[in-house]
């Protein structure tokens, strides 16, 4: 049986079974203890032969009828104290026919003391036998009990009834959502993205399908990405194969092989570039298990990258400026922070104006190491900074890589940073750009 539905129905439907079978054997065996010998009625009948034959002994007819209306009132059945011969002691009557009353049919359980249950028309009459310390037998007449479990049968299905619509109410309950979930599972691998479940519940049903709802907004997130990398990279890579193409068939036809050459190898340098900056994003988001993790004296580190930058500020007319407050060591993957760094510091020099510092610092803030790298350039439009370190993105919508790079200096730096669980931010200066960096210490593993 495959259906969730189908399997709480019929374990419902089970244990609604195996309760009123259960209930009828407790409420027969309950009647048996209750009525048997040594249950309640054997010993207020006792109790009750007991008081009567006091009160005839202690004050006569006249005690003993008020003691019998008592008895009668209270527990609405009829008692009667009777000498051997059957004759009734509070009226005279003779009660001897009652002495010998045959049982009409079986009855279910013994009734203790009694040692005959019989009918006198529509009453059971019992017949308590006398004993050698009382000359006295006692006599209880009373409406018939209805000790059939076949008369209760309507109302066991009326319970039966309300607890199969219970029952089914669960099943609808558990099922439907579940077959909700699955319909929406099957939507999204046949490519519908958008697919949610957006359940109310707060159970663990209302759990699962907002796991699934999380998964599938990751993984719209990736492919969206995904899709939108391709395109970027199609876009970027058009125009140096373009330029190639070019550059080859004129070194096939030019007069100056050398000139020709020489944009060949330019226009391959750019792809290679290019590639090779792919490759950087592609392993800042590679196996975790991969990475070279060493410890690394973070003032050093940044002095060597600065050290690594210095030549190229120089070419521009700026310099790289690095102020440390405190000796800190963070745990990590030196090549990929180096990486990430370099692009950052390189990323500032490209913008920064002629004769301006770029600001390298580093500090510490609770448990987080703090870098920060300023220039003293144009900055970025406040619209603009949310995206700057997305693949591919630059500030100049020409796309021309001889005024940005490619735009993946940023996108590999942040990259690196979130998979050392960092976080990169940026905003203006005023002037120029400044880019933090938060580096967690505590868990730097």
């Amino acid at each position: 049986m495959r259906s969730v539905y189908a399997k709480v129905l019929l374990w419902c439907f089970g244990t609604l079974v195996f309760s009123l079978v259960a209930f009828a054997v407790i409420s027969a065996a309950a009647q048996v203890r209750a009525f048997g010998h040594g249950g309640p009625f054997e010993k207020v009948s006792t109790w009750q032969m007991q008081e009567a034959r006091e009160a005839y002994e202690s004050g006569g007819v006249p005690k003993l009828k008020a003691y019998l209306d008592r008895v009668d009132q209270h527990f609405q059945v009829d008692h009667h104290l009777v000498d051997t011969s059957g004759r009734d002691i509070a009226t005279g009557e003779d009660r001897s026919a009652w002495l010998t009353v045959k049982q009409a049919r079986p009855l279910p359980w013994p009734f203790g003391m009694f040692s005959s249950v019989g009918h006198r028309g529509e009453q059971h009459v019992m017949v308590a036998p006398a004993s050698a310390s009382s000359p006295y037998r006692w006599i209880v007449v009373a409406q018939p009990m209805n000790n059939d479990p076949w008369n209760f049968l309507p109302y066991y299905l009326l319970v039966f009834v309300a607890i199969a619509l219970l029952c089914w109410l669960l099943a609808v309950n558990l099922a439907t959502p579940l077959r909700a979930l699955t319909r929406t599972v099957d939507r999204f691998g046949r490519g519908d993205l958008s697919a949610r479940v957006h359940s109310p519940r707060r159970d663990e049903i209302g759990n699962l399908g907002r796991a699934f709802d999380d998964m599938a907004e990751r993984m719209e997130t990736l492919l969206t990405a995904e899709r939108r990398l391709l395109q970027d990279i199609s876009h970027e890579l058009r125009t140096p194969l373009a330029r190639l193409s070019f550059a080859a068939e004129l070194s096939r036809t030019a007069e100056d092989r050398n000139a020709a050459t020489a944009r060949l190898k330019k226009e391959i340098g750019r792809l290679t570039d290019l590639v090779g900056a792919l490759l950087q994003v592609t392993r800042a988001e590679g196996d975790p298990s991969s990475r070279n993790l060493t410890d690394l004296p973070l003032d050093d580190f940044l002095r060597e990258v600065v050290d690594d930058c210095a030549v190229e500020a120089e070419a521009r007319g700026c310099r790289v400026n690095l102020e440390t407050s405190a000796s800190l060591h963070f745990r990590g993957d030196r090549e990929l922070l180096r990486r990430a760094m370099e692009n950052i510091v390189r990323n500032a020099i490209r913008y920064a104006p002629e004769g301006t510092p770029i600001e390298v610092k580093l500090s510490s803030e609770h448990d987080d190491a703090e870098i920060s790298v300023r220039d003293y350039g144009p900055g970025v439009p406040e619209a603009e900074l949310p995206k700057i370190f997305k693949p591919f993105f630059r500030v100049d919508e020409s796309r021309d890589s001889s005024t940005g790079g490619v735009g993946l200096g940023l996108a590999i730096a942040h990259r690196a940073v979130t998979v050392h669980h960092g976080t990169m931010t940026a905003k203006n200066a005023g002037p120029g750009l400044l880019v933090q960096i938060e580096l967690p210490l505590h868990s730097s593993q």
